[in-house]
């Protein structure tokens, strides 16, 4: 398996306080919020989000063209600024790395990202470029487990993956429904790198033991895009509460058993938040082997759900305390799909 050579993380210039998001809410609806919207919206454990564009940008109409080229510009500069610091972090330059995976869900380009940057950062000619549309929120996770499977191959190698969301893309107040509004309360923009070796690691760095996952029949309206007139509408139908008690816990429970694990013996867990009532749900599936995730709380308070790179945001402040037991990793996201990882914080066990 592939050590972890780096994390960094960036997020857009335009932050944005809860309380500024309700208000402009309410300015797009021409009237106050109803009482008990304002109390779902005020209760998702978010304090503030980094967006892509000022809040009035997007009560403007919504377009394919507008959203693409904000997507280009503002993709770019944080995927640019992301990878120029996991690899600093790592040691390592753009000629060290022989492939390159972009995790995106929320906007798509042709040549991608990764080709792009292979000239504008200067990354060897022959290096290899994946691009991987359709994770959303299981995407970093997901996105490991194939940078992972590149690293080892061979005689090993060196990959840098990148998980870039711009979520506010998909914000849509001509469609000023209960959906969108949550979605507009709780989705943000933030890009994360990391750097995985299949070679010449460094002794004690963390290292990766295994990976799952799971995509469960009957559960594609959970959690998607349908393609709409204007930009990608958000598909968001079930109470994901309630399936991680019901159909993750015993999931997670089999990957632990599989690795000989009980949650005694784990650091605490590096979640992809989804929303407040999401961290609550899997706060009591961890409970009493594990006290609390105060980490992904953390992260959801100052960052809102950026889809696919929050869990890296996450991991990296876990890592920054040096844990001295494994790692847990953990993300849902559409299929329905759970995706699981388990990294050994000083090198493999």
């Amino acid at each position: 398996m592939s050590v972890l050579r780096s994390i960094a993380t960036a997020v857009p210039e335009h932050r944005i306080s809860q309380t500024d998001v309700l208000a402009v809410l309410a300015k797009a609806r021409g009237a106050a919020l109803p009482a008990r919207l304002e109390q779902i919206l005020g209760n998702s454990g978010i304090e503030q989000r980094y967006l892509a564009c000022e809040a009035d940008y997007y009560l403007e109409p919504r377009s394919w063209t507008g959203r693409a080229a904000i997507y280009d510009r503002i993709g770019m500069r944080l995927a640019h600024r992301a990878a120029g610091a996991a690899l600093d972090k790592a040691a390592l330059g753009p000629s060290d790395i022989d492939a390159i995976v972009l995790i995106s869900t929320t906007g798509t380009m042709t040549p991608s990202i990764p080709s792009r940057m292979i000239e504008t950062m200067g990354f060897d000619p022959s290096t290899r470029t994946i691009p991987v549309f359709g994770y959303g929120c299981a995407g970093s996770v997901l996105g490991l487990q194939l940078a992972n499977d590149l690293a080892v191959a061979g005689e090993g190698q060196n990959v840098l993956m990148i998980s870039l969301e711009l979520c506010s893309l998909s914000y849509d107040y001509s469609q000023f429904d209960k959906k969108n509004m949550i979605a507009t309360a709780l989705f943000a923009d933030g890009c994360a790198a990391a750097v995985l070796s299949g070679k010449d690691a460094p002794a004690g760095a963390p290292a990766f033991r295994a990976f799952a996952q799971k995509t469960w029949p009957d559960t594609r309206d959970m959690m998607g895009w349908d393609i709409g007139t204007t930009g990608f509408d958000l598909v968001l139908a079930r109470d994901i509460p309630s399936f991680v008690a019901k159909d993750f816990a015993p999931f997670c429970d089999d990957f632990l058993t599989a690795q000989d694990l009980g949650m005694s013996d784990l650091s605490e867990p590096a979640c992809h938040p989804g929303g407040g009532r999401v961290v609550e749900a899997l706060e009591a599936y961890f409970a009493p082997g594990i006290a609390g995730i105060p980490a992904t709380r953390e992260v959801l308070r100052q960052h809102g759900n950026m889809s696919s790179p929050t869990v890296l945001f996450v991991l990296d402040k876990l890592l920054a305390e040096k844990p001295d037991k494994p790692i847990l990793l953990t993300a849902l996201g559409p299929g329905f799909t759970a995706a699981l990882a388990i990294l050994d914080p000083q090198g493999a066990a």
